[in-house]
């Protein structure tokens, strides 16, 4: 390839603007308690196993002005409140795992190193979403969680990507309820960061391709994503003060499916089930419903007998690729949140080991 003169001059020009920041302007790392995302290494590298968050902060924060709620308020306040469960996950992990529990499953020596910056990042999602809420409505603070891994660090991998790729599905469909266009910049930027988080998974972990193809999966409706979190929240645990999370809530039934018999993937049968221990769907005779299939930016519906609880997932849909998420409605293609009457469940198609490792609700 031949580069004409004058093009290698220009480039001359224009590539010490994308130099590397000296030693002199990195970020320094600043107090706990005033640390800025963006400004200080707490949210970058911070290594240790106590959280990068001042105590100021690991709580819910009354109103300081009275006045109008932001118009975003009540979307960032579902948010801070998923926030506080993705970040206290890897809060968990940091304190209970170390470099050896990874390293001895045949994983990067680096594995808990990035566990820890996944995160600072966290820690620094709560505080953007601390900040997007006007001074006049209230920022729930974190309950107590549960999520199952225990000691197990395999467990704890395999639930970091299930988690990943709700993150990414919820603030797809946030973006549709943002009225500020700051806002929804602001949930595309943290969509991308959590993207990257997915992609080392896949990469490091599951030494698979980390390339999803060419769309993420959209669902419309984040709060009923949002709701299946509710799953890590210790009963009564919540901040009084916090608000019904996520508002409004629709609490709808849970799904699962039968791991044994299907192979998960695209053109293959799957039977669903509903959490015995919860709300079970209320199927009216003589309504038609479906199972409403996502995938990309594709939604499919197929015919769905109460009765028999099993279809097909749709054929068209590309395999080894992303999610594909379900619903069940009781109109084509599900055209209104209230016209969901049970889910969403996600069906992880990548990484595909683990596809019939899903969490159970039977």
């Amino acid at each position: 390839m031949h580069f004409s003169s004058g093009l290698v001059a220009s480039m001359a020009i224009i590539l010490p603007i994308l130099a590397l920041p000296t030693s002199s302007t990195q970020s320094k790392l600043l107090p706990a308690a005033d640390a800025v995302p963006g400004e200080s290494s707490l949210f970058v590298n911070y290594a240790g196993k106590k959280t990068p968050l001042a105590s100021k902060w690991m709580k819910a924060i009354a109103p300081s002005a009275s006045g109008p709620a932001g118009p975003d308020d009540l979307l960032f306040q579902n948010l801070l409140s998923a926030e506080w469960i993705i970040y206290s996950f890897y809060q968990q992990a940091v304190e209970t795992f170390s470099p050896c529990d990874f390293t001895k499953l045949g994983l990067p020596n680096s594995t808990y190193q990035r566990i820890a910056e996944i995160r600072d990042n966290e820690a620094g999602h709560v505080r953007i979403f601390q900040n997007q809420i006007s001074d006049n409505s209230m920022k729930p603070g974190p309950c107590k969680y549960e999520y199952g891994f225990g000691h197990n660090a395999s467990i704890f991998l395999a639930l970091q990507v299930y988690i990943e790729v709700s993150s990414m599905a919820f603030l797809t469909g946030l973006s549709l309820l943002a009225e500020a266009n700051i806002s929804k910049s602001a949930l595309m930027a943290i969509g991308q960061v959590e993207t990257r988080h997915n992609t080392w998974s896949l990469i490091d972990v599951y030494n698979t391709s980390p390339f999803s193809g060419p769309s993420d999966t959209i669902y419309p409706y984040a709060n009923q994503i949002l709701d299946m979190t509710n799953a890590f929240i210790v009963p009564g645990s919540c901040p009084t003060e916090n608000p019904v999370y996520p508002t409004p809530r629709q609490d709808l039934p849970r799904m699962a499916f039968l791991g044994n018999g299907t192979t998960g993937r695209p053109g293959s049968n799957i039977q669903f089930v509903f959490d015995p221990t919860g709300n079970q769907p209320k199927f009216v005779d003589g309504t038609d419903y479906y199972a409403v299939f996502y995938h990309g930016v594709n939604t499919v519906s197929v015919p769905y007998d109460p009765t028999k609880n099993s279809v097909q997932i749709p054929k068209p849909f590309d395999p080894d690729t992303g999610i594909v998420m379900v619903s069940i409605a009781d109109q084509v293609d599900a055209p209104t949140e209230e016209s969901v009457v049970a889910g969403p469940l996600i069906i992880l198609e990548q990484p595909g080991i683990l596809t019939l490792k899903e969490p159970s609700v039977a």
